[in-house]
């Protein structure tokens, strides 16, 4: 006879309940009318009383600590068998000549199969099982003595924290979340401040159209038009040295001086200039914030890739992260999709007209494609994409960041353009790479080193600060103990 459980009507149904607080396993009776009634026990579920008889409690194994719990729980996630829970089945199963006979009720497929190889025990992860696993989750508080509802929860709470970060691994260091957003920010900056700067040309021409001509650069047009402001009312003599300090150049500064004598522009009212000085002045803070948010990029690719930022460059390789989405992505792309990354629609199109591909996409703005002639630029964009590969991979799964396999594949690229300019034949990989390792060795003793006594300096602070703050406390108390005794005694006088 066979059940709708697909299992022989004779067997014995245990369930195993994996709980933040430890491992349970409960034994099913009635097992072949559950089987027939799965409406029944859905129901039967939300009802104590009825469940209590039908699902009894033989073992519970409390995790020793929430390391421990951690542990077991990314086991399980895994479809491993931990120590603890071969152990605890191994103790309170049936012996093994009655294990033919038994059926084991579990949440997860994986660990199903890796139970039934371990211990030649018949797994099942559906039909009655998963109405099952609902009615202890619902009752477990009920079900296991010396569990309430609020150790349950803190329990939950804190593995649910720690399983998170154990598979997030997340490291405020290494987010290349924040270089996706500041790159695109930093896009974004350019292409405004070039439309505000053509505005401010446009604007301020027509009082001193000659200024155009004379500073071309955007910024210190601008710091210029601040300083300037109504050409008229300029003091040449005691003003000429903040000029010259704006432009760095005599001969430009003389040149202004000039055309101001002899300037085409016409006047203008006093309400115009305070609006044109005005928006000059937000237009130079706008530089000066790009300048610092270049900075703060360039650390960022420092920490999350320094290799690939060594390589091709800090905004490049800050592009390529944010074009694949994150570094991760990146290190899983092959040489030849980093090679044209950037180029999708070129790419489309010359396979739909069937006529030549790009040969570079955003590494077309590195160095070392200018650099190369017009013949080997597909060439050298593939070596270079190639190199990218390899810097993005180690950056993403080294746990020491350094700089040397960057300056090594960096390296690898220059002498590979002077081998297409005249035929000189580079070092090996293999060379290359065995000298890397080397120094990335080093380097990353150094460096631990280095987090070992920052490490040491912080816990001595902290010890420091906190016998500050005992003192304190314990100074406090003495003095309201003190106050109180002066009460009393004037109050007993």
């Amino acid at each position: 006879m066979v059940n709708s459980t697909g299992v022989g009507s004779q067997s014995l149904l245990y369930v195993l309940y994996e709980h933040a607080s430890g491992y349970s396993l409960f034994r099913v009776h009635e097992f072949e009318e559950i089987g027939m009634l799965l409406p029944q026990v859905e129901q039967s579920v939300l009802d104590l009383s009825k469940f209590a008889t039908v699902v009894k409690l033989i073992a519970f194994f409390p995790f020793q600590s929430g390391i421990n719990a951690l542990d077991n729980t990314n086991s399980i996630s895994e479809g491993l068998v931990h120590d603890d829970l071969h152990n605890f089945l191994e103790t309170n199963l049936p012996k093994p000549s009655k294990r033919a006979k038994m059926i084991l009720g579990v949440a997860d497929s994986k660990i199903a199969s890796t139970i039934n190889e371990q211990f030649s025990i018949t797994c099942q992860h559906t039909g009655v099982i998963p109405e099952l696993l609902r009615g202890i989750r619902v009752h477990f508080p009920n079900l296991i003595k010396g569990l309430t509802d609020q150790n349950q929860n803190k329990a939950q709470l804190g593995l649910g924290h720690a399983y998170s970060r154990a598979k997030v691994k997340f490291n405020v260091n290494r987010v290349d979340n924040m270089i996706i957003q500041s790159i695109a920010l930093l896009d974004q900056l350019d292409k405004d401040i070039n439309t505000f700067a053509m505005r401010i040309r446009e604007w301020y021409g027509y009082h001193f159209p000659e200024l155009i001509r004379i500073i071309p650069d955007n910024y210190t047009y601008a710091r210029a038009v601040y300083l300037i402001k109504n050409r008229k009312d300029f003091n040449h003599e005691s003003r000429e040295a903040e000029l010259e300090e704006i432009i760095m150049d005599t001969g430009k500064t003389h040149a202004v001086f000039e055309a101001m004598k002899t300037t085409i522009g016409m006047d203008i009212s006093p309400i115009d200039l305070i609006n044109i000085e005005c928006f000059a002045n937000r237009v130079i803070h706008l530089f000066e914030y790009r300048k610092s948010l270049q900075e703060y990029l360039r650390s960022k690719m420092t920490q999350v890739a320094p290799n690939l930022a060594t390589l091709i460059g800090e905004q490049v390789g800050a592009r390529l992260i944010a074009h694949a989405g994150s570094l991760t992505n990146l290190a899983k792309y092959p040489a030849s999709t980093i090679q044209i990354l950037g180029a999708e629609k070129a790419l489309f199109r010359a396979l739909k007209t069937k006529g030549n591909t790009p040969k570079y996409g955003l590494i077309f703005h590195s160095t070392y494609i200018g650099r190369a002639n017009t013949q080997n630029k597909g060439r050298i964009s593939r070596y270079l994409a190639n190199k990218c590969a390899i810097a993005s991979r180690i950056d993403c799964f080294s746990d020491v960041p350094t700089t040397m396999f960057g300056e090594r594949l960096k390296q690898q690229v220059t002498d590979r353009l002077k081998f297409y300019d005249s035929g000189e034949l580079p070092p090996t990989n293999v060379q290359m790479m065995e000298l890397a390792v080397k120094e990335a060795e080093e380097e990353r003793a150094s460096i631990l080193v280095k987090e070992k006594k920052r490490k040491k300096k912080e816990k001595k602070r902290q010890k420091k600060e906190q016998e500050t703050l005992e003192e304190s406390l314990e100074r406090s108390t003495l003095n309201g103990k003190s106050t109180e005794d002066g009460n009393g005694e004037m109050e007993v006088a």
